[in-house]
């Protein structure tokens, strides 16, 4: 008789909705199914490509031998890079040594939740959120308290609420802007409240600014380039979007505050990190030689983008039972409220077998999602118009059956 194998209790606590129904969408595409994919923000699943000239580094760089396993904190070229282009980019100034390179800034969120909380310890998340934040929190058995973001105001932190939801106990709070999954680009002024609350109880401010180049509408601005002296600010942000590399799994962290506190987080992240062992080193080369240059390809990137979210924008709203108050304007992704009778998981799954249209259910992001879906605006239009006649199709069959 064999023994039934016992599975570790935190694997069990791992839910990641963008991917869930992915089993399902292969399936129907197996029985000759057109799935059209408005799940994972990926531009290279669509019609945008890697720069030439950065594939042509990487190439350049394997057959020059850089092959190696790197230090673990990075290749010093790609550090100095990347305090290069916050300081171009986004007027942070950041010293190269406060630089940890990650495998995608997914490893650099596993990386803070296992440096610096322990079991029951709060992090407030916003409410949506990006669910590895969800994720993490459970895996780490720590206790996430999440602090909403405002529908009706365009998705903007409810400070006032925040502020009631901090104690001693609060390792970090996390600030995702331009926000996934709602596209929004949080104003000056908010984000200076937030790094008050921060500095008043000696708590650091995770930011997250993997969009950072793609707004469409309003300024974005880096935390860490508005903050105090006395505030702790942990970056996270990487060459996944902005740089069209998903697949190189390239991302970074930095520390900027008081030293005597960022070489303690630095050395905490940094034991993570050699457990195991470094980022891949040719693309951590050819990365450094091409994020000093001036990126021209973006702009054609922005354009293309603008255009699929303003026709996603208008769509949406034409179509009976969808909501979306207010246009993303940033990242690549729409979070509309959706009148169904059924719960927004249900709504997914069905709209993926019924019409194989994978959108991601809303409840997903956290309790204020419940009642939306995530859907990217990355593909041509001509996808995107017959994504959402299917989507409208779908929502007047189960508007008549209500």
């Amino acid at each position: 008789m064999s023994k039934v194998l016992g599975l570790s209790k935190r694997i069990s606590r791992l839910d990641y909705p963008i991917r869930k129904y992915n089993a399902l969408a292969r399936s129907l595409e197996e029985k000759g199914e057109k799935v059209i994919y408005l799940n994972i923000g990926d531009p290279l699943k669509y019609d945008f490509q890697t720069p030439r000239e950065l594939i042509e580094e990487a190439y350049r760089a394997m057959l020059e031998n850089h092959n190696y396993y790197a230090s673990s904190e990075g290749v010093r070229e790609l550090q100095e890079a990347i305090a290069y282009k916050e300081k171009v980019w986004n007027g942070v100034e950041v010293e190269s040594r406060n630089v940890l390179v990650t495998s995608g800034v997914s490893e650099g969120i596993n990386a803070l939740f296992a440096a610096l909380v322990d079991d029951g310890e709060k992090v407030l998340i916003p409410d949506p959120s990006y669910p590895l934040y969800i994720n993490f929190a459970d895996f780490y058995n720590a206790n996430k308290v999440f602090y909403p973001l405002v529908e009706e105001e365009g998705w903007v932190p409810d400070t006032d609420r925040l502020r009631r939801l901090v104690d001693n106990n609060v390792k970090f709070i996390v600030v995702n802007n331009p926000h996934n999954p709602t596209g929004a680009v949080y104003p000056v002024k908010t984000i200076k409240e937030i790094l008050d609350i921060a500095a008043e109880w000696d708590i650091p401010v995770v930011s997250d600014e993997i969009y950072d180049a793609l707004t469409f509408e309003g300024e974005f601005v880096s935390t860490a380039r508005v903050a105090s002296k006395d505030n702790v600010v942990i970056g996270l942000n990487g060459f996944s979007k902005t740089f069209l590399a998903t697949g190189w799994r390239l991302g970074y962290v930095y520390l900027k505050g008081p030293e005597e506190k960022v070489s303690q987080i630095r050395s905490a992240i940094l034991a993570f990190l050699m457990t195991r062992l470094s980022a891949v080193t040719p693309l951590q080369v050819a990365l450094a030689r091409f994020a000093r240059r001036k990126p021209l390809f973006l702009e054609e990137v922005r354009r293309k983008m603008d255009e699929r979210r303003r026709f996603t924008f208008k769509r949406l709203n034409e179509i009976p039972g969808f909501r979306l108050p207010v246009a993303p304007a940033g990242a690549f992704y729409a979070f509309p409220r959706v009148e169904a009778n059924m719960s927004d998981e249900e709504f997914a799954r069905r709209l993926l077998l019924e019409e194989k249209v994978f959108v991601v259910y809303g409840s997903g992001f956290g309790p204020v999602g419940a009642g939306h879906v995530r859907l990217v605006f990355l593909p041509p239009l001509e996808v995107l118009e017959e994504a959402f006649n299917r989507i409208e199709r779908f929502m007047r069959r189960i508007q008549r059956t209500s």
